[in-house]
């Protein structure tokens, strides 16, 4: 669980955001949505502790990260996964020791044990006979799966994910989506993911909060878009052609 607590970030007298408090679920994939500007970016890069809030605060479980020590710091890196919007997938390396690269920084393992846990995560993707490929050697969805194994190669409890759908079919979307989805549930994590994608939303928002100009506007799931009255949650929805096909399907049903 994460816990955010009137958090206020500017750049000069530019305000960024704006007393966002909320609280992200552990199991739950959450949901951060807006539209470009919205501060969706600057408050991810405040939970994983890259900006320091003006006010308030952001705790991991019961302790909050502007009151960590040096050693508290190091640990908690060691529990995040961070699927990054690109992938970031290093070009020179296989997938294989794309894969290795986070236990070859934090874990104390040998080589045959974190080979191991390399083919484990990689299964675990749907992914096989690929480690000796170069990121080149696959497809974008492929290397998204390698990302995604990455990111929970070190069993983290928190996973971060940066508009992990950018640049993907709306099938291999779906994919990624799910598998996000029951990575989260299967090992109990407390994911976050940044997201403009009504895909996403509709796919796997077990928990969302949207942004409008640095305040946190409206909070709830995927089916409470349905139902909600919000204009600023209909107004950004509404600019998806797939939210209006499947609104108008509720209506007819309801």
């Amino acid at each position: 669980m994460i816990k955010v607590e009137n958090v206020h970030k500017s750049f000069g007298e530019e305000k960024i955001l704006e007393g966002i408090s909320t609280v992200f679920e552990k199991g739950k994939t959450n949901l951060i949505i807006g539209q470009s500007g919205s501060g969706k970016t600057v408050l991810l890069k405040c939970l994983l502790g890259l900006f320091e809030p003006e006010e308030g605060l952001i705790y991991y479980e019961d302790k909050a990260i502007q009151n960590m020590n040096e050693e508290e710091h190091r640990t908690l890196r060691e529990e995040i996964g961070m699927l990054f919007q690109g992938g970031a997938l290093f070009d020179s390396m296989t997938i294989e020791e794309n894969v290795m690269f986070p236990l070859r920084m934090f874990s104390k393992q040998k080589k045959n044990e974190m080979l191991e846990r390399v083919n484990e995560v990689l299964a675990r993707v749907n992914l096989e006979n690929v480690n000796k490929k170069y990121p080149a050697e696959i497809s974008g969805g492929m290397q998204k799966r390698v990302s995604i194994a990455r990111a929970i190669v070190n069993n983290p409890k928190y996973l971060f994910c940066d508009e992990p759908n950018s640049g993907l079919d709306p099938n291999t979307a779906t994919v990624i989506d799910n598998l996000i989805q029951e990575i989260t549930h299967e090992y109990d994590i407390t994911t976050v993911v940044v997201s403009h994608d009504m895909n996403s939303v509709m796919e796997i928002g077990e928990s969302i909060v949207l942004l409008k100009n640095g305040k946190l506007v409206w909070k709830g799931t995927n089916d409470d878009i349905f139902k909600t009255d919000n204009k600023d949650v209909t107004n950004f929805v509404y600019s998806s052609n797939l939210f209006k096909k499947i609104r108008d399907i509720q209506l007819k049903e309801g």
